[in-house]
């Protein structure tokens, strides 16, 4: 599994999560919502610890991944992170590999 981020993405977290350079944040899969490719699940997000990466990005020294408690969520897909201006918040996106 890929990650990337945007620029504009790793400054909204960075702004709203108070990130500093060696800080980490965990995509993950959680029950409820949608996205384009998941019925009755939504993606989360949340500052954590590295632990059993199965995809990670450094991006302005924050490391960005998804561990493998949430391979299910994420198999087939790499996850691009973008930041929409009109809802002020990131955008996600899967791509299937």
């Amino acid at each position: 599994m890929q990650i990337q981020v945007s620029d504009a993405a790793s400054q909204w977290f960075r702004d709203e999560l108070a990130l500093q350079s060696g800080d980490a944040v965990r995509f993950f899969g959680k029950v409820y919502g949608q996205t384009a490719v998941h019925d009755g699940f939504s993606l989360g997000m949340e500052c954590a610890t590295v632990e059993q990466p199965i995809g990670s990005v450094v991006k302005d020294g924050i490391t960005y991944f998804a561990s493998q408690s949430d391979e299910w969520f994420f198999a087939d897909y790499d996850l691009q992170v973008d930041y929409d201006p009109e809802l002020e918040e990131p955008k996600y996106q899967f791509e299937r590999r």
